[in-house]
């Protein structure tokens, strides 16, 4: 599965590969408002798959630090 791979890759990343995974999704996800705003996305639901993507890296950093 894609998630499955996803999140494996995630979890064998150090914090600062996960600082910075998380920091470039936050800017895609600001593009891909900018973009929506202005009627200049076509697949709406990567913004979903980004949201969610940011939420999977985030945990990974909280279940890591409380390890």
């Amino acid at each position: 599965m894609k998630n499955a791979k996803y999140l494996e890759d995630l979890r064998s990343k150090s914090a600062s590969e996960l600082h910075a995974d998380l920091v470039a999704a936050k800017k895609e996800l600001f593009n891909l408002r900018f973009q929506n705003a202005t009627s200049q996305l076509d697949n709406t639901a990567r913004i979903r798959e980004v949201r969610r993507n940011i939420a999977r890296i985030e945990t990974i950093m909280a279940t890591k630090a409380d390890a």
